[in-house]
């Protein structure tokens, strides 16, 4: 059986389709979510709950892999994601895979591949968070905008992580990081080897599951954040990087009243969406479940159509 990929934006239940199908199916489910790979940030992630028995993390009895298993100081990345995906379906070769998470990323890199290029090194990481902290995120982008304009053209100076990522690999080649791309970041998945669904809801719906979400987690995702500095560790280590917890923390701080928090975690959150919304849209030969009411989202119904579809 050929792995069946969910995707869509954050909130729109890709977790609560993917236990569904685990169930229908007897499959077992990949996470795709860069977050979620947290050890100690559960609820500030919106990860599933489980527990760990016997070596595996367990959802409803349902193996779940590649959450809650990474320290919160270290960082993982897609060449991670692969590898470790390679090593489960090696595990399970008759077991059914569904994959689940927002990571685009992630997903596209172990189904299509991705450029090969240069990782990253402690020297240029070093050197790029001094200058981030000395110049600020617009002098960091206008250090890329020297070294490589279009690419400086095509990433928003608000997106620290991207603008890093290109300045660096502008660094490690001594070329402009858009030179080094072979087109595989356009290609599609084939079908012949993965049934891609695409949760595709209603943008102001998504909007109403997002705010509700944000509100019900953000006392939780305040309460993990105050832990982990409790006990020393700094505020900006790799997870309290994660979406929302930066604010929690500045609400902890003072800097920032809970309600004010909680609007910017969830327009952050919304910006996110968008940006996923733009990733998989592009994956034109993906099945979409079409959501245009809170009805609609019904995770058995919508299982046993993607099995019907996956069977056609």
């Amino acid at each position: 059986m050929k792995p069946i990929v969910l995707c869509g934006p954050t909130a729109s239940g890709k977790t609560e389709l993917a236990l569904a199908l685990a169930r229908q199916t007897g499959g077992i489910i990949i996470s795709a979510d860069s977050r979620q790979v947290y050890k100690r940030l559960t609820i500030g992630t919106a990860k599933p709950q489980g527990s760990w028995k016997n070596g595996q993390y367990l959802v409803e009895d349902i193996p779940y892999y590649l959450v809650d298993f990474l320290e919160v100081t270290d960082t993982f990345n897609a060449g991670a994601f692969c590898a470790r995906v390679k090593e489960i379906a090696a595990r399970h070769p008759n077991t059914p895979l569904i994959f689940a998470g927002g990571t685009g990323m992630y997903l596209h890199a172990y189904f299509v591949g991705m450029d090969d290029l240069p990782p990253s090194t402690p020297q240029t990481r070093a050197r790029l968070e001094t200058l981030l902290q000395e110049k600020g995120k617009e002098g960091l982008h206008q250090a890329l905008q020297e070294l490589d304009p279009t690419s400086a053209a095509a990433i928003p100076a608000g997106n620290v992580q991207r603008t890093m990522r290109a300045l660096e690999l502008c660094w490690l080649t001594g070329k402009p990081a858009g030179t080094l791309k072979s087109g595989k970041f356009f290609t599609l998945p084939d079908a012949a080897t993965s049934h891609w669904v695409y949760l595709d809801w209603d943008k102001e719906l998504l909007h109403q599951r997002i705010a509700r979400r944000t509100e019900i987690i953000f006392d939780g995702m305040a309460a993990e954040a105050r832990q982990l500095i409790a006990e020393g560790f700094a505020p900006d280590i790799p997870a309290l990087k994660s979406l929302g917890y930066p604010q929690a923390i500045q609400f902890l701080k003072g800097e920032l009243s809970r309600a004010q928090a909680i609007e910017q975690v969830a327009q952050l959150t919304r910006q996110y969406a968008k940006r996923q919304r733009t990733w998989f849209n592009r994956y034109t030969n993906a099945q979409r479940l079409t959501l245009n009411n809170f009805s609609d989202f019904q995770p058995q119904l919508l299982a046993s159509a993607i099995l019907t579809a996956y069977k056609n």
